[in-house]
């Protein structure tokens, strides 16, 4: 089996290019990275009693699936985490290693998937970002996501839930009107809901610990945590 939807991966790798332009195709991305990265900052720390505060996520061994070209994976560096990036398209962890190289910062960026990845050791964090809606198969993706993460490791999932408004927000609203996002970028039927996430790793020994919505303020022109989860959630999930 595989979970690489390779519609998917041909889709992104088109505008590999574009990873790190603020005002280019990803530019919703480059906006949303400041409360991905507060948010699991801060339950990591929590997490395992981090104290280093200008390293605070020293020692800490993180794998971001689905990385793209390193705009999660290079602040989770920064923070002092030890990080592996994967990706299924070699065009993307091309742009992440020469982007990770021209900053002086030392990332392990593979070209796979979850799956086909082979590594002796285990993670700590698994961060799961905006990739779920964009696999072949949720459950062995998530299956082969568990299999990576430690005992009491962490894995955060970000997603779109699957909404009469999710449909307007994230695809009439962000692709057609806005135009914030590629035509054809989400596909409704791909959305999951919170409970069928939760229901999903419950299989694979993780429990559900923390659960917010994310929500973007046009007039303030940032993205914010919230309780609304019927658009955009984050959740935090912990291995038993």
């Amino acid at each position: 089996m595989s979970s690489v939807n390779k519609k998917e991966i041909e889709k992104f790798s088109n505008m590999a290019d574009e990873w790190w332009d603020p005002h280019g195709k990803f530019k919703p991305l480059h906006k949303f990275n400041p409360i991905r990265i507060k948010y699991i900052k801060e339950n990591i720390i929590n997490q395992f009693n981090k104290k280093n505060k200008n390293k605070p996520l020293s020692g800490i061994d993180i794998l971001d699936i689905g990385c793209g070209g390193g705009l999660l994976s290079e602040p989770m560096c920064r923070l002092g985490a030890n990080l592996t990036g994967i990706d299924a398209s070699i065009k993307n962890i091309k742009t992440a290693k020469f982007h990770a190289k021209k900053n002086g910062l030392k990332i392990n960026y593979i070209c796979s998937s979850p799956e086909k990845l082979k590594l002796s050791k285990k993670f700590d964090v698994i961060l799961n970002m905006e990739i779920v809606e964009h696999v072949e198969d949720i459950s062995f993706f998530l299956k082969s996501c568990s299999k990576l993460l430690k005992k009491n490791g962490l894995m955060f999932v970000a997603t779109i839930n699957k909404t009469l408004k999710s449909y307007v927000f994230a695809i009439v609203g962000a692709e057609y009107v806005l135009r914030w996002l590629p035509i054809g970028t989400h596909e409704w039927e791909k959305f999951v809901k919170p409970d069928d996430l939760k229901t999903i790793l419950a299989k694979n020994n993780l429990s559900l610990k923390k659960l917010d919505g994310m929500h973007f303020n046009i007039i303030k022109d940032e993205w914010r945590i919230t309780k609304d989860l019927s658009v955009n959630y984050i959740a935090k999930f912990l291995k038993s």
